[in-house]
C-alpha cells in the first residue's frame, strides 16, 4: 500500500490512465469491437484536441492554484472576431492572429482583475463568462457570419494525415502545445514558480517569485488556448457558431481532475489534464455506442468527477499520514 501511494503522488495520472484502460475494454466489449476500430477511433483523436487544448490551459491554471470558468465564451470568442473578419474581406494571416490576440485580451484582463483586487478567480472568471458571451452574440448579431469557402486555409488545421487518414491536422497541433507547455510546466523556472505559487503563495512571494506575473501568465495562455481550439473547431464547422462551447469549461475543469490535478493547487501534471480530457471523450462515444442513453452521459462525468475528487483527497491524505510517521 505504501508503495503504491508512494507512486501515485509522483505520478497522479497514473490513475486516470488505468481508468481509461478499464474503460476502453468494457466499451469494446459493449460495442461488439467497434470502439477500438480504425474509424471510430479515428472521430474520437479528430474531436479530441477542441477539448483536450482547453483542458491544457485549465490544468496548468489550477496547478498554479487558479480557474478559470470563462473559457467556454472564449473559445466561442476569438473565431468570431476572426469569421466577423473574414467576413468582412480581411485577409486570414490578420484575422487569425486577432482572433487570438482577443482571447489573450480576455486572460489578461482575468489574470489583472483576480490579482490586483484579490478576487477569486471563481468571481472574475465567472463575470467574464457571461461578459465574454454576451460580445460573441453582439458581435454575430445573433447569427454565424457567411465566410467565403476559401478564407481559412483550413488543410493546415483540420486536414487528415497519417497511416490511413487516422489523424486530424489539429492533432499534431495539439501534440506539439501539449509537449511544449508540459516542458516548460517540469523543465523550466517558470514550470517551477507555477508550482510554488498554487502550492503555497505566502512561500513563494518569500522566495521572490513573481507571483502576480506568473498568475496573470498562466491566464493568458489559458484564454490562448481555449480561443485557439475554439478557432480550430469552427475550422471543422465552417462556420463560427455564437453556441459552441457552453459548458465547456466544467468539462475541462473536469478533465483536469480526473487526471490528478489538486482542486487547491500545486500538484498535477498536463499529461493528466489530457488523459481526463481523454476519459470525457471516450466515455461520451463508448456510451453512445454502447447504445446506452446519451443523457447518461453528464450523470457519468459528474460522478467520475466526484469520485477522483475523493480518491485524489484520500491518497493524499495517506500520504501526509505515511510522511509524519517516516519523520
Amino acid at each position: 500500500m505504501r508503495r503504491f501511494i508512494k507512486i501515485y503522488m509522483e505520478r497522479p495520472e497514473l490513475a486516470g490512465i488505468a481508468f481509461l484502460i478499464v474503460l476502453a475494454l468494457v466499451f469494446q466489449v459493449r460495442s461488439d469491437g467497434v470502439f477500438l476500430g480504425a474509424q471510430n477511433l479515428q472521430g474520437i483523436l479528430g474531436l479530441l484536441p477542441e477539448m483536450a487544448l482547453v483542458a491544457i490551459g485549465v490544468t496548468l491554471l489550477m496547478i498554479c492554484g487558479e480557474f478559470d470558468l470563462s473559457v467556454g465564451s472564449v473559445f466561442a470568442l476569438a473565431p468570431m472576431v476572426m469569421g466577423v473578419l473574414l467576413a468582412d474581406g480581411v485577409p486570414f494571416i490578420l484575422a487569425f492572429p486577432a482572433g487570438l490576440l482577443t482571447a489573450l485580451a480576455v486572460g489578461l484582463v482575468n489574470g489583472v482583475i483576480t490579482v490586483r483586487f484579490a478576487i477569486p478567480s471563481f468571481i472574475t472568471t465567472l463575470g467574464m463568462l457571461f461578459v465574454a458571451r454576451s460580445l460573441t452574440v453582439v458581435i454575430s448579431g445573433g447569427f454565424p457570419p457567411v465566410i467565403p469557402p476559401d478564407a481559412m486555409p483550413r488543410q493546415f488545421f483540420i486536414a487528415f494525415v497519417g497511416p490511413g487518414d487516422m489523424f486530424r491536422m489539429s492533432f499534431l497541433w495539439f501534440l506539439a502545445i501539449a509537449v511544449l507547455v508540459a516542458l516548460a510546466l517540469s523543465r523550466t523556472n517558470f514550470g517551477n514558480w507555477v508550482r510554488a505559487t498554487g502550492g503555497f503563495l505566502p512561500a513563494a512571494q518569500a522566495m521572490g517569485i513573481p507571483t502576480a506575473r506568473v498568475k496573470i501568465a498562466c491566464f493568458m495562455i489559458c484564454s490562448l488556448l481555449a480561443g485557439f481550439a475554439g478557432t480550430i473547431q469552427v475550422m471543422r464547422l465552417g462556420a463560427p457558431l455564437p453556441s459552441i462551447g457552453e459548458g465547456l469549461e466544467l468539462q475541462a475543469v473536469a478533465a483536469a481532475v480526473i487526471g490528478g490535478t489538486a482542486l487547491t493547487g500545486g500538484i498535477g501534471t498536463i499529461l493528466g489534464g489530457i488523459i481526463g480530457a481523454v476519459l470525457i471523450r471516450v466515455i461520451d462515444n463508448g456510451l453512445v455506442l454502447s447504445r446506452v442513453d446519451a443523457n447518461w452521459f453528464k450523470l457519468a462525468l459528474g460522478s467520475l468527477t466526484i469520485l477522483a475528487v475523493i480518491v485524489n483527497a484520500w491518497l493524499r491524505k495517506k500520504a501526509r499520514a505515511m510522511k509524519v510517521e517516516t519523520d
